[in-house]
């Protein structure tokens, strides 16, 4: 074994020493990682998954060329882009998940911290950024010939959004929330387009502290068709119809931030079937000051190894607070088919930031919801390819995670730096889909995808297995989501009421636009904890 250099400074040898023992750990863990590929010429700040199963991967315009070039001849002519007017590469790109192939995209505002979600007819929406884009919208409606691209609207918000956050809505609109020094909210699209008003939320400005820690607020939907929202170390569940807040969580224990810089991340836990109960899981962030003593100091404090547990609908709700296997700042949590949670990405040590995220944490974890508390995590497999800030991981219909991103540099930097600009996509693999579980995985049959659902409408599923499991058959319904910066917006997972078993499931889909906001959805035939292949269904 290679010997430790000298004169290690004890917080980086600290550091080196729990990635060194976790890396061990999980030499024998679940999972595997491929190589997709080596670079696609743009690193992927943000990703989404469209029912094409193409992912729309994005960067920002405004730092200079990328490694992608725009075709035939084209330019982007921006006189109000701060590096680069004529810029003749993408900053965009559309990635093919069955091809393994991609193109670049045209661009043309700048989406620096942007955020999305996704029309009910499948149309991506994309929202605010910086300078010239931070009031802008763009949509891409996909194509399966190449044809499609992004359309621009420059003047489609009523305020700057930078570091917002999107949410869709039960009757298909998305909510945009906060963004540096808004405290406000509005509405996309707009009924009247020269509607240019926002309603104010005091709570956005009484989370803000000196570094604000309250950006890409963590906005779920709840069961009862209310807004929980956290920022900092608070929550509350917002009546967005009325402007009015319905209650105020306790605030999380430790009062340790989780959002950006500080960058922890959220999920809302799996809906069961005409559910009652909703339940929402923050996990990691970094301790308050971290930003100031990494750009003051480079001195770059432990990440948090905590997560927090609430049920958002309980008469008196509290946080269970766990431990994760190391710490983790700038992680993505990632809701998989079969109801776990993925935690991949980020570091140990720093915050969000140029150059102020350390000692990256190359290894996955799974957190199991229904586990027993203190045994519900479960280290996965390692990479060799530090994801810091600006990373994404998003799910795929195959039930792979893609990973990409990670660009800690004010441009892209490929020499004389610790971690590089990553350029590269990579698949992880869960456990579930190792060769040992081939006899378990299920393959749907018909109905061909897509399928179209009904509100509360029964709709069968044959498919083919090798072995039921005892742990029984169920369907699970994912909406894909818009991630960057830590936050994968309009996450949602539903286990849904189904009967029957051996080789056909009848399912019932859910209830109301509440439980499951119209738009597509992947639909999986989960044996015991083993998913199929989904398939895409559209629901409105």
């Amino acid at each position: 074994m290679r010997s430790l250099p000298r004169h290690v400074p004890f917080p980086s040898f600290f550091f080196f020493l729990i990635l060194l023992l976790v890396v061990v750990s999980a030499a024998a863990g679940g999972g595997e990682w491929k190589l997709l590929q080596h670079s696609i010429g743009v690193s992927a700040m943000h990703m989404q998954l469209l029912h094409n199963d193409r992912v729309v991967v994005f960067d920002r315009t405004d730092f200079g060329p990328s490694n992608l070039s725009l075709p035939d001849g084209r330019c982007r002519n921006d006189p109000n882009d701060k590096a680069l007017p004529v810029d003749c590469t993408a900053h965009s790109a559309e990635y093919d998940v069955v091809a393994n192939a991609f193109r670049p995209l045209m661009v043309l505002t700048d989406t620096w911290c942007s955020s999305g979600s996704v029309a009910p007819d499948g149309t991506l929406v994309q929202t605010g950024g910086f300078n010239d884009g931070e009031r802008a919208a763009r949509t891409f409606r996909p194509c399966d010939d190449g044809s499609c691209d992004w359309v621009e609207t420059a003047q489609a918000l009523a305020v700057r959004r930078w570091y917002a956050t999107n949410q869709v809505l039960p009757d298909g609109r998305a909510v945009v929330v906060g963004g540096r020094r808004q405290f406000n909210y509005e509405f996309y699209p707009k009924p009247d387009p020269s509607d240019m008003s926002t309603i104010a939320l005091r709570f956005l400005q009484d989370t803000r502290d000196d570094v604000e820690d309250n950006l890409y607020p963590f906005v779920h939907l709840s069961i009862d068709g209310n807004l929980f929202i956290f920022a900092n170390n608070r929550a509350i569940l917002l009546d967005y119809s009325k402007n009015t807040v319905v209650r105020t969580y306790p605030k999380m224990p430790s009062g340790e931030p989780r959002n950006y810089p500080s960058s922890g991340s959220s999920v809302l836990l799996p809906l069961k079937p005409s559910p009652t109960e909703a339940e929402v899981l923050i996990c990691g962030g970094a301790p308050a000051g971290s930003y100031s003593q990494a750009l003051q100091k480079k001195r770059f404090l432990r990440a948090l190894d905590s997560c927090g547990r609430i049920k958002i609908t309980d008469a008196a709700p509290s946080w269970n607070m766990e431990a994760m296997p190391v710490p983790r700042v700038m992680g993505d949590m990632v809701l998989l088919p079969d109801g776990d949670v993925l935690l991949i990405n980020g570091a140990a040590a720093g915050t969000a930031g140029w150059e102020l995220g350390h000692d990256p944490v190359l290894t996955p974890v799974v957190y199991r919801p229904d586990g027993a508390a203190g045994a519900r995590f479960d280290v996965q497999s390692g990479s060799t390819t530090p994801r810091l800030y600006h990373s994404t991981a998003v799910l795929l219909r195959d039930g792979r995670v893609l990973v990409g991103g990670s660009n800690p540099h004010v441009k892209y930097n490929f020499s004389g730096v610790e971690y590089p600009t990553e350029l590269s996509m990579e698949a992880f693999s869960p456990s579930y889909l190792n060769s040992e579980n081939s006899r378990l995985r299920p393959q749907i049959l018909t109905p061909p995808s897509p399928i179209q659902l009904t509100y509360g409408g029964r709709f069968s599923l044959q498919f083919s297995v090798g072995v039921v499991s005892e742990g029984g058959i169920r369907v699970t319904m994912v909406a894909p989501s818009f991630a960057t910066h830590s936050f994968s917006m309009n996450q949602r997972l539903l286990v849904l009421e189904t009967e029957g078993g051996m080789s056909e499931v009848v399912a019932v889909a859910p209830a109301s636009a509440i439980l499951a906001p119209p738009g597509y959805y992947m639909v999986y035939v989960v044996n015991g904890g083993v998913p199929s292949e989904g398939i895409w269904a559209h629901i409105q």
